[in-house]
């Protein structure tokens, strides 16, 4: 199997820790599971084109992604963060729709 069919197996943070072998504490992941994929989803969009091509390096990336990833928030959080949009927001935004843009 590849490393993307690997991928495709895997559900959730706790399924991705297990897979690269990383020791975890799992109140944080239960906390943060969420963050902590996106995290590591944007590490790998930000490395994107430097990967080698053979599974077994890129897996040693990936799994060096992914305790970067974890390590973000053992040593912050979530609103700290800032991973989703939703925590970069910092006052309400108001939005102006015309009647004309309405009327159909």
């Amino acid at each position: 199997m590849s490393l993307e069919d690997d991928f495709e197996e895997l559900e959730s943070a706790e399924d991705f820790l297990h897979y690269f072998e990383l020791d975890y504490e799992a109140g944080i992941v239960h906390v943060n599971r969420l963050h902590i994929l996106q995290r590591f989803h944007d590490y790998i969009e930000q490395a994107k084109g430097a990967f080698p091509e053979e599974d077994d390096a890129k897996k040693a990336i990936y799994r060096e992604l992914l305790k970067r990833a974890y390590q973000d928030f053992v040593e912050s959080d979530a609103q700290t963060e800032k991973v989703f949009k939703v925590f970069k927001m910092t006052e309400p935004q108001t939005i102006f729709v015309s009647l004309s843009d309405i009327q159909t």
